[in-house]
């Protein structure tokens, strides 16, 4: 199977897609794609309701491949491109997440349940974004161990140093006899990574430092990996590999957003717990190789 990837460029977006690729054990290209101007994009909403397809609203950024057996994308700005494409070529049309603002008829939808999606027999609802794992090697511990994962800042949340310098803390007199791993993301914050620097981690990757992603191998081999709340992907990344319990860390009071829903939710179907202080071994997996395989059945 040959499937074309269209990419908006943002990597949380092009992860979801080349996950469901791998899961498939499908070949894949990836061909950016971006609206032809500023209007377009509110154009193809318009287009989209009448049943038009205009390949002049998007480029592409390289040439198609010579044969796909489906289009696949993720993220508001691939979404005309995806029906376009693969309505031109007859081929399946399918998407990582909620299209919203366009007509729900694509072959093939999937949707997270913190979006609240329709019933429709297109639409798989998921509990989490689809992510597929695969250890490095950079972190081998050899005895047991804890990983940490700190995000950053988004729209919903900011980091507050003194809130999370409590929450390591506990973490760090709950696991005195353990290994503990940390690895930051592109978004953390200077003043956190300095917090960081200041404990005494057996293994750190301060990732404006050293670019590396880690997060695989801490779910191979850590007992208990702790999350920051402030990220969809490495939550879904967490409870889809590996035996680890997880503890999503909360960044502040706010219950007011998709991100405090996912992990709610996850955390009543035992994927995940949300740390409170206390420890609570919940390591129940997502099987997204099932899900993939939905989408061609």
């Amino acid at each position: 199977m040959n499937i074309l990837i269209l990419s908006d460029g943002r990597m949380g977006h092009l992860n979801q897609s080349i996950a469901l690729a791998k899961h498939l054990k499908a070949s894949y290209e990836i061909v950016p794609v971006r609206f032809t101007c500023k209007m377009c994009k509110a154009l193809s909403y318009v287009l989209d309701f009448l049943h038009l397809y205009k390949t002049s609203l998007f480029q592409l950024e390289k040439a198609l491949p010579n044969h796909f057996d489906a289009v696949l994308s993720a993220g508001s700005n691939t979404y005309y491109a995806t029906k376009t494409i693969a309505k031109h070529y007859h081929v399946k049309s399918i998407v990582m997440m909620l299209p919203q603002s366009y007509r729900y008829d694509f072959d093939t939808i999937f949707a997270q349940s913190h979006d609240h999606p329709p019933k429709q027999d297109n639409i798989i609802e998921l509990p989490a974004n689809f992510s597929f794992c695969e250890p490095k090697g950079f972190f081998t511990p050899a005895q047991k161990s804890v990983g940490i994962i700190i995000g950053g800042n988004n729209a919903h949340f900011t980091m507050r140093r003194e809130h999370l310098k409590k929450q390591l803390d506990l973490i760090f007199g709950h696991f005195q006899d353990y290994i503990i791993a940390v690895t930051t993301s592109p978004r953390t914050p200077k003043e956190i990574e300095a917090l960081l620097q200041s404990y005494p981690f057996s293994y750190r990757v301060i990732f404006s430092h050293n670019p590396i992603n880690p997060i695989a191998d801490f779910l191979h081999h850590c007992d208990v990996v702790f999350i920051t709340m402030d990220s969809t992907s490495m939550i879904s990344e967490a409870i889809s590999y590996g035996t680890s319990s997880i503890e999503v860390l909360p960044l502040d009071e706010s219950r007011n957003s998709k991100f405090y829903t996912m992990a709610k939710t996850l955390e009543k179907e035992d994927y995940l717990h949300i740390f409170d202080g206390n420890i609570c071994l919940k390591n129940k997996k997502i099987d997204f190789q099932y899900y993939a395989h939905k989408a061609f059945a």
